[in-house]
């Protein structure tokens, strides 16, 4: 159990086998949460009815994880609130907002396979069951899904390149798990119903042979394997404060976010404002609690569409006359952006830097040809 390569029975059965051993290990999970006031990691062992505690050590956790911990535990007054901000840290926000798959595709889709939520978020990709393939593949712009029977070390590479890991053993503490959740990677573990064959190079479950390089989709925060590649959504907390596809009150998620947020606002020192060059960056931002936008790069407004030839005519205008006649069609674009930008900041101040066009960034890099010098006159002639 403890190299978690098996995968466990929840804790909760014990309660029906070892009643006695079941309510001890209750006891002391509660002293050493109340001891250190924080999730506890801990293991331990029941020789003959008797429980022995070997080590505990503070909980690794997602991000998700983490605000959920934090809010809970200053509601159960172990912690403070100012305690509870610490122990979220900043770059876990991240997975906070990590894409989910779609609500309607998943509820169409079937799931062939259930295991352990072992990393928050949703993952896409066609599957590979080598670690050195699944690296090949992500250089090549494929998006991959690293499955194995249970990982190790040696699957590190493949760890790093894989969109998600899935394996059919292990529990929360198996190698798989504790990299995944190191490195922010969706993983679904210990899904028995998955059958590995490494040398057919096969993935069976449900009934359905799945060939490597076939799609397969994980739900890491429901432990869910399900055929082909699902649509993705934006987090719940985007689909609330941007999209205003989901209100508030149908997020815990978005709940928990937004009161980890409010603490922080009462201890702020600084306000932030963010780098925003059209209306949808300003309005996002805005959302997430921006004060303003430090940095309008007007340039960056002429990279889509049409706009980027009327930006290369303003550039390479050999006269006033020329480059005033490329102005005038970027003139409209800008104009209407800076409404709409405007509109989104509500009064909030804004520092925009005129059009100061880095070149390479709008025109074509040409590779210069390789000429070889003949090797004698009669080729040269």
């Amino acid at each position: 159990m403890v190299a978690g390569i098996r995968t466990p029975e929840p804790v909760a059965q014990l309660k029906n086998q070892m009643p006695a051993a079941f309510h001890e290990l209750d006891n002391i999970r509660k002293t050493l949460e109340s001891h250190f006031k924080d999730v506890q990691d801990f293991e331990f062992t029941i020789q003959e009815g008797k429980v022995f505690m070997l080590q505990t050590r503070n909980g690794k956790r997602t991000g998700l994880a983490a605000v959920r911990f934090a809010i809970e535990m200053e509601k159960e007054k172990l912690i403070d609130w100012k305690t509870a901000i610490r122990r979220v840290p900043a770059d876990q926000l991240d997975q906070v907002l990590a894409p989910v798959f779609d609500r309607e595709a998943v509820a169409s889709a079937r799931c062939i396979a259930k295991g352990l939520p072992a990393g928050p978020g949703a993952a896409s990709g066609k599957i590979y069951l080598n670690a050195d393939r699944a690296v090949e593949a992500a250089a090549k712009g494929e998006k991959v899904l690293l499955v194995r029977n249970e990982t190790s070390p040696e699957d590190l590479r493949g760890m790093i390149a894989a969109e998600g890991i899935l394996t059919a053993k292990g529990g929360v503490s198996s190698h798989a798990a504790l990299v995944a959740r190191q490195m922010g990677k969706v993983c679904v573990c210990g899904a028995s119903a998955l059958e590995i064959d490494y040398a057919a190079k096969t993935v069976t479950a449900d009934g359905t042979v799945f060939n490597e390089g076939d799609a397969l989709s994980i739900n890491g925060t429901a432990g869910e394997v399900y055929p082909g590649e699902l649509p993705t959504a934006e987090s719940e907390v985007v689909q609330v404060l941007v999209e205003k596809s989901l209100k508030p009150s149908e997020s815990t998620t978005f709940q928990m976010f937004q009161k980890l947020m409010d603490w922080c606002g009462k201890v702020s020192r600084m306000q932030v404002r963010t780098n925003a060059d059209t209306p949808e960056q300003t309005a996002n931002a805005v959302a997430f609690g921006a004060t303003g936008i430090g940095l309008c790069r007007t340039e960056h407004m002429f990279f889509e569409g049409n706009r980027i030839d009327a930006m290369r005519e303003m550039i390479l205008a050999e006269n006033t006359e020329d480059r005033k006649k490329a102005l005038a069609k970027l003139l409209p674009y800008q104009k209407a952006d800076f409404i709409g930008i405007f509109k989104e900041l509500k009064g909030l101040p804004a520092t925009i830097r005129f059009l100061d066009p880095p070149l390479h960034e709008f025109l074509r890099t040409i590779t210069p040809l390789k000429i070889s010098s003949p090797r004698n006159w009669s080729e040269r002639r």
